[in-house]
């Protein structure tokens, strides 16, 4: 199976009880009893366990992911320049994969391609490294 650079992205919540899918070409079906607020911090509250519950992420709305990446992004960070190179890029992506698609292979060459894919798409001013912005622009595709 192939998959777009962008599909099924899921964010982590702060919260490790629950995750949010960051929206793609090919965003997974949406829980009609679960609803995101953009304005709601990145954290889920008891509401969203049905969703979590029935192994349907929540899309996550573009505030959320914003604040999704503003916390993680250190953690990625690996010299702590405010933007994080091709090998951090896939780590990230590939964590956000595998939360989606446990199993997945971060060594398979379809992940490779997929995470080469992703950091070109992601990485918009070409500089060979992600900014805080960039992340936040190429994960918020396609939110509301």
């Amino acid at each position: 199976m192939t998959t777009s650079p962008q599909a099924q992205a899921t964010v982590p919540a702060q919260d490790a009880t629950t995750t949010q899918s960051a929206p793609a070409d090919a965003a997974a079906p949406q829980d009609s009893t679960a609803t995101t607020d953009s304005a709601a911090p990145a954290e889920q509250s008891a509401d969203a366990a049905p969703a979590q519950a029935s192994g349907q992420p929540q899309q996550a709305s573009a505030t959320q992911i914003a604040q999704i990446v503003e916390t993680e992004f250190p953690t990625y960070d690996g010299d702590k320049d405010g933007e994080i190179t091709k090998d951090e890029f896939g780590k990230w992506m590939v964590a956000l994969r595998s939360a989606s698609e446990p199993g997945t292979n971060a060594q398979s060459a379809e992940v490779q391609t997929w995470v080469g894919n992703a950091f070109a798409t992601a990485d918009a001013d070409k500089s060979t490294k992600v900014s805080k912005a960039e992340l936040t622009s190429f994960l918020s595709q396609g939110a509301s």
